[in-house]
């Protein structure tokens, strides 16, 4: 095990190191629900992030996108995300069937705060939401209904010290690893590189709108 100097452990300690003074606004900043900020931030989204947990205490987080304005605020206490063509591993809808916490991360690209979303989730199918969320003529099969228990805005640090949004500070695009890449490191699989490459290039071809 890792060796430190201390092991935080109580909220005592942590706010001795990390006081609430002079941050009255941090703490003030949350609602109950979706508010005209909220709903115009989540209309210029295209992409976010959703944490779920198994009954195991196992964290998954998954990414989702679409053009933006993809989830709909259905009233000021409800998300309605739909689920497209993915990998089928469910993952997140799996621990959902076991624990209906969720937690959500809206960004804006170009954009330094994201808003910040949590409650309860439920799986559903429904003809009508199906045919409102279509894309091109696509259907989703499911959606995640999402019954908002808090929002709030975060601030833009973390963006600002990573530069994610500054293309000069971007790493070359072929220095990453690629999904192809992990797939020949971890699965027994019989192909090479330029293989598996072509089969995740026409299951992006195939199963797009």
């Amino acid at each position: 095990m890792l060796e430190v100097e201390e092991h935080i452990q109580s909220l005592q300690r942590l706010r001795e190191l990390l006081p609430t003074e002079g941050f009255v606004n941090t703490f003030l900043k949350v609602s109950d629900r979706l508010n005209a900020t909220a709903r115009d931030f989540i209309a210029l989204s295209p992409f976010i992030i959703v944490a779920t947990k198994s009954s195991q205490g196992l964290i998954d987080v998954s990414p989702k996108g679409d053009p933006a304005g993809f989830v709909e605020v259905y009233d000021d206490k409800t998300l309605i995300i739909p689920d497209r063509l993915g990998n089928h591993r469910v993952d997140g809808f799996q621990n959902l069937l076991e624990d209906p916490n969720v937690a959500l991360l809206f960004i804006v690209p170009g954009h330094g705060d994201t808003l910040r979303v949590a409650g309860k989730a439920r799986i559903v199918r429904d003809a009508a939401i199906s045919k409102r969320l279509a894309v091109n003529g696509k259907e989703p099969l499911l959606a995640l209904v999402v019954d908002v228990e808090e929002a709030f805005m975060h601030c833009s640090k973390s963006m600002i010290r990573s530069r994610l949004w500054q293309p000069d500070h971007w790493p070359a695009r072929k220095s990453a690893p690629t999904l192809a890449e992990w797939v020949l490191a971890t699965v027994d699989r019989e192909q090479t590189l330029e293989e598996v490459q072509e089969d995740h290039s026409a299951d992006e071809a195939a199963r797009l709108y």
